[in-house]
């Protein structure tokens, strides 16, 4: 078990093993919720955006241009969690 210190703020500060564990980098966002006895749970917080949002959302922001390959890739990098939140 680890033990975590609160600030004088009310903050305190994960480790960086728990928000590898989560998928979460710098900039990333968790969401916590109350749990009965005195217990909270953390999860990695996902975009709500929809497919639509997604979709085209690159459009005419640069002259380059991506091949399939090149986007799988990323797409698998971003599973993997090699890519931050």
């Amino acid at each position: 078990m680890t033990t975590l210190t609160v600030t004088s703020r009310g903050q305190v500060t994960l480790r960086r093993e728990f928000l590898r564990h989560l998928g979460v980098g710098p900039g990333g966002r968790i969401e916590v919720t109350a749990a009965p006895g005195n217990k909270v749970t953390l999860s990695a917080a996902r975009p709500t955006g929809s497919i639509e949002d997604f979709i085209g959302g690159g459009a005419g922001k640069s002259d380059q241009t991506v091949g399939l390959e090149e986007i799988q890739a990323a797409i698998a990098a971003g599973w993997a969690g090699e890519v931050g939140g």
